[in-house]
């Protein structure tokens, strides 16, 4: 049975976080809340625990997984962002869209596109997200909690806990965050592209 947490979204209590992010670092797979949706999430390096977010998704292995990073600097790590990308990356997060990137050394091949070498990166303007990645010093390895068969991310955590309770390991209730996906933008040409509207505003990638 997966714990079940409910953590104040504007004041997340420090226990709490510290004890997720051990349950995290222990190979467990959290449901956590986002600026967008909930999410799925797991340690990076954690193999066991993306697969087993690849059965709760019924995905194969070419799904892309996104990075949710903690702020400009961690995305430097992991994803190669000229001085162009940097200054709109800088205007729009924290914020609603994931990006995609040709992806550095730093990331396990398998989080990888297999034919692009590309990684999704984002920044979530959530204090349970951003508590979260504090305390644990790295990106989470997160995709949107859609279940198959659904059109909608979940938002009711008592229906997270019904429909997954022996699927994840955790499961935050960190009230309502909306059930937009993020809006992607491939930035790996000269040019970015709108890949798919979500909450965050296409039109700012407009010339």
């Amino acid at each position: 049975m997966a714990q079940f947490f409910q953590i104040h979204p504007d004041n997340p209590q420090p226990r709490l976080i510290r004890r997720s992010v051990e349950i995290i670092q222990g190979g467990g797979v959290i449901i956590y809340p986002t600026d967008s949706s909930y999410a799925l999430g797991c340690a990076i390096g954690d193999k066991t625990a993306m697969e087993r977010i690849r059965r709760v998704r019924k995905v194969d292995d070419r799904h892309n997984f996104t990075l949710v990073c903690r702020d400009l600097s961690e995305i430097a790590s992991y994803a190669r962002v000229d001085n162009q990308n940097f200054r709109l990356l800088k205007n729009l997060t924290p914020g609603p869209y994931t990006f995609i990137h040709k992806a550095t050394k730093q990331v396990p091949r398998r989080l990888q596109n297999p034919k692009r070498n590309t990684i999704g990166i984002r920044i979530p303007d959530n204090n349970i997200a951003q508590a979260l990645l504090t305390e644990l010093n790295e990106p989470l390895m997160s995709s949107t909690l859609i279940l198959p068969g659904d059109d909608m991310p979940l938002t009711d955590p008592y229906e997270m806990r019904s429909r997954l309770d022996h699927d994840v390991d955790l499961i935050i209730d960190g009230g309502h965050c909306g059930l937009e996906p993020t809006t992607v933008v491939d930035m790996v040409e000269a040019s970015p592209v709108v890949v798919r509207v979500g909450k965050g505003d296409p039109t700012v990638f407009q010339e």
